[in-house]
């Protein structure tokens, strides 16, 4: 299949199509149009005409301050070439898309952007509402401050816009709603997730004439009336991690005092330290279980650290010459499905560290990859050209891998439904059955 230049618009540089080559639409002369007796348009009339259209589609999209109108829904052309399952459907966005922008796995189809969120119809994929997003501030101290922008949960994603945080319904735009941000909380919040009821962040108070850093505080909110549950001073550099409270109400942070990496776990309920463990250099993530908390042990393995008291319960490390380095786990009813950047995941109880069967992917990972288990089933996403794999939870058997044609640079990113996997990467989205065990 081979698009017309009408479908490529400039900038527009991620999906190569079959029979597209350099000098491709030089020749023959400056003229588009299909053969026979019809009329031969000139390349100059189209790019004029598509001028006029996206200064008309611009006009109506921020003409109106403050709405959140559905965006001109873009073409959708398929990839020229696809393996695995076959989409649902595709939906192509005008920009790349920035999932790190949201915390939090949707339950719908949604396409981040720099400018905000795309809301698509999970059995079409057309869009339905976008939510505009203002830029990420990368002056609150945060390695990746973007990543908290947004805050997804259930049928609402959360933003802060200067002294309230809005509550937007995915569906309902007459179900959205705004609470103004409780005395203590007016300076620049960042939020790190939500369990269902209760919104947790972390509040900056920007630095005072001659001061060096800023002020930090955790903070949980109540999402009913907005009530500020508790509030709690929060050491330099110390930043939330986990984006729910776990199965123990348990919330986990990291902090640097001194230039030493910690893991601090707090009470969900309070806000109070539960305990505290050292950590190294490489301490930038963690994963909540049922029974512990899992970090990275310095030497590219795995620590599992006990959930009630912080002490060590196992760890496993790569031994010479192996060299990997194990990526963010995910827990899961019970067992732990740990990727490592050389492409093996491995399947464990969290009782222990022997793993339960481990499998080899055909491609490399890195921390931009993170796993997501439904039903019994783990997809592991992969680099742009690799795909995504579905694997059987329970044997560590390869279901399926799917891939498709366009160039890209991405991650996948992954989300699901009851019905559908949602994959995507650089400027498209598919929609995919899920696996069957």
């Amino acid at each position: 299949m081979q698009s017309s230049s009408s479908e490529r618009t400039a900038g527009q540089a991620s999906w190569q199509w079959d029979g597209e080559a350099d000098g491709a639409d030089e020749a023959p002369g400056d003229v588009v149009g299909a053969g026979g007796d019809g009329p031969r348009l000139s390349r100059r009339g189209l790019l004029v005409g598509a001028g006029v259209l996206a200064a008309g589609a611009a006009t109506w999209a921020f003409g109106r301050p403050g709405a959140d109108q559905p965006a001109p829904a873009p073409t959708k052309p398929h990839p020229t070439a696809l393996s695995g399952p076959t989409p649902l459907w595709t939906y192509r966005g005008s920009e790349a898309a920035m999932p790190e922008r949201l915390t939090g796995r949707p339950g719908r189809p949604v396409f981040a952007t720099s400018t905000g969120l795309q809301l698509l119809d999970p059995a079409t994929g057309d869009p339905t509402r976008i939510i505009r997003l203002a830029p990420p501030d990368r002056d609150l101290g945060s390695d990746d401050p973007a990543s908290g922008r947004a805050v997804m949960v259930a049928d609402r994603v959360f933003t802060i816009s200067r002294g309230h945080i809005d509550g937007r319904h995915l569906t309902d735009p007459a179900a959205d709603v705004t609470v103004a941000l409780p005395d203590g909380l007016n300076d620049d919040v960042v939020l790190a997730g939500c369990d269902g009821t209760t919104l947790y962040g972390t509040a900056y108070s920007r630095p005072k004439k001659g001061a060096t850093a800023l002020g930090r505080q955790v903070f949980a909110l109540r999402i009913a009336d907005g009530a500020l549950l508790w509030t709690s001073p929060a050491d330099t550099g110390e930043q939330l991690l986990t984006p729910a409270a776990g199965p123990d109400g348990a919330i986990a942070a990291i902090r640097s005092p001194e230039g030493r990496a910690e893991l601090v776990i707090r009470d969900a309920a309070t806000g109070r330290q539960r305990w505290t463990a050292q950590g190294n250099e490489n301490l930038r993530w963690c994963t909540v279980g049922q029974r512990a908390v899992y970090v990275p042990d310095g030497s590219g393995g795995l620590r599992a650290l006990d959930l009630a008291t912080g002490t060590e319960r196992w760890r496993f490390s790569p031994t010479p010459p192996a060299q990997w380095r194990t990526m963010p786990p995910v827990a899961d009813s019970g067992m732990l499905y740990v990727p490592r950047d050389n492409g093996l995941v491995s399947g464990h109880a969290e009782t222990a560290p022997g793993g339960l069967w481990s499998l080899q992917l055909p491609f490399l990972l890195d921390r931009r990859s993170h796993p997501l288990v439904v039903n019994g089933v783990v997809y592991v996403p992969g680099p742009a050209a690799a795909g995504v794999c579905a694997i059987d939870a329970t044997r560590g058997r390869l279901l399926w891998t799917f891939r498709d044609s366009g160039p890209g640079k991405d991650v996948w990113s992954l989300a699901a439904d009851d019905d559908r996997l949602y994959a995507g990467h650089d400027d498209v989205l598919h929609a995919l059955p899920l696996a069957r065990v």
